[in-house]
């Protein structure tokens, strides 16, 4: 755990019990502070009975607090919690704040800080594997694996590498990252926000809290260029970063095949840029880079069975996230003389009405097995351009699929829907495939999701 003396004696209230928030008023509670929590689950309190007042904050005058800690989850453009803390005067934080504030009481570090609207989880555990092969001390937090103040404390020499959501950067005001990068920006969230330069400018923030620390953009569309133009003419530190320069380095062939497709090669490309500020060798880059295995439920390489790879991409809920899978794995002329090589299974509960995005890859299927309640859509949509098996369950698809696949073939689960028709959510849904696999195929390495890399983010 990650405590701090200069939380000693202040008064904090926490909002939300749950993994971060938990973890939070955890450390606080250790670093000395008095703690004043809450959730509206009772089992959230349950473990702070005793040890700390259970208030809600919105029933307390919050004069001679420090702050007010709450989850990235809570929606502040709606949420009464934002008006009623800054009636005092007070910040709305979150526990990456939190950890910012102690920083000054840790062995020295560098903090990595990286955001985007697709590819930071990946980069995030890109960039944590590629230093751990190193023999670097790191740990990973943020939106990704456990929370970063209930981990321990690194020696000195550390990297502490954070994924941050726009959300938690909306929640964070000192973070002042050794190297903080950007991926890319997609409109996404316009929920939360009043339109899309709102949301970029959330993003942009992680860049202005830095005080000389380097900033890496991937400028590979207009809100990621405008960002690190602005940069430059502040004569910011700064690199901006093409997918193309993975192929330049010389990095791209040898990478794992959990790194495929080109979205990966972008998420390869930022993450080359920060080992490199991080002043790691080409080579220690390079042999992470073989030997990363990818996160659970996104490209994740479940196995290999007799020249077939079975690929775990539950993960895709919608068209523009399977997309990228399927651009993945294009026709080779090297293999089953180009044909068509993905067996795709495909359904669930839909969120688009058609093909959307994986429309422009029809090309690289051979064949389509439709799952799920969205199954009968994706058939007729995608009947009379390739093969159709129509099997409502994911066990018959995969059944199916192994009986048809060829050497060289790729089996790959990639919804483009949620999973809530037959699925609790889409982690229980991969770990369904991958047990599926592992019974039809006989393969012993389909094991357990605990034994995969990381944990799922906690955000989009």
């Amino acid at each position: 755990m990650i405590t701090s003396p200069v939380f000693k004696g202040k008064r904090y209230a926490v909002l939300g019990l749950a993994r971060s928030g938990a973890a939070a008023a955890e450390a606080l509670l250790a670093s000395g502070a008095e703690v004043i929590a809450w959730d509206r689950q009772p089992h959230a309190r349950e473990v702070f009975e005793g040890r700390c007042r259970l208030i809600d904050p919105l029933e307390l005058d919050l004069t001679g607090f420090a702050g007010v800690v709450v989850s990235p989850g809570v929606p502040l453009n709606s949420h009464p919690i934002g008006p009623h803390v800054w009636q005092y005067g007070l910040p709305v934080i979150g526990d990456i704040e939190l950890f910012a504030a102690a920083r000054a009481c840790l062995p020295p570090h560098k903090v990595v800080g990286i955001t985007g609207t697709n590819g930071k989880s990946t980069t995030t555990a890109l960039v944590h594997h590629i230093l751990q092969t190193a023999g670097v001390p790191t740990v990973m937090g943020g939106n990704i694996g456990d929370p970063i103040l209930g981990q321990a404390p690194l020696p000195e020499g550390g990297v502490y590498v954070l994924e941050l959501s726009s959300f938690q950067i909306d929640l964070t005001f000192t973070l002042d990252c050794d190297v903080a990068a950007l991926t890319n920006i997609t409109p996404d969230h316009l929920d939360r926000y009043a339109d899309f330069a709102a949301y970029a400018g959330s993003k942009e923030r992680l860049f202005q809290m830095q005080e000389s620390g380097t900033a890496i953009i991937c400028d590979e569309d207009a809100a990621t260029t405008a960002i690190a133009d602005r940069l430059a003419a502040a004569a910011r530190p700064l690199v901006r970063v093409k997918t193309g320069d993975l192929y330049v380095a010389g990095l791209a062939d040898g990478r794992s095949p959990s790194l495929a497709g080109p979205h990966n090669a972008q998420n390869a490309a930022v993450a080359v840029a920060i080992c490199r500020q991080l002043d790691l060798t080409d080579a220690q880059i390079a042999e992470g880079l073989a030997s990363y295995r990818g996160l659970p439920h996104r490209m994740e390489r479940v196995c290999e069975v007799d020249g077939v790879a079975y690929i775990n991409d539950s993960k895709a809920t919608n068209a523009a996230s399977a997309a990228p899978a399927l651009a993945a794995f294009p026709p080779d002329p090297a293999i089953n003389g180009g044909a068509p090589r993905i067996h795709w299974i495909v359904g669930g509960l839909p969120k688009d009405d058609g093909l959307g995005a994986c429309a422009d890859h029809v090309a690289n299927i051979a064949a389509a097995y439709t799952v799920g309640e969205a199954g009968p859509m994706f058939a007729e949509l995608l009947e009379g351009q390739v093969r159709v098996e129509r099997c409502e369950l994911i066990s018959e698809a995969v059944r199916r699929a192994v009986e048809a696949a060829h050497p060289g073939d790729i089996v790959l689960l990639s919804p483009a829907c949620a999973s809530y028709d037959q699925f609790r959510d889409y982690e229980k849904r991969g770990l369904h495939f991958r047990q599926m696999v592992g019974a039809i195929t006989g393969c012993e390495t389909c094991v357990d999701i605990s034994s995969s890399s990381a944990s799922p983010s906690l955000l989009p």
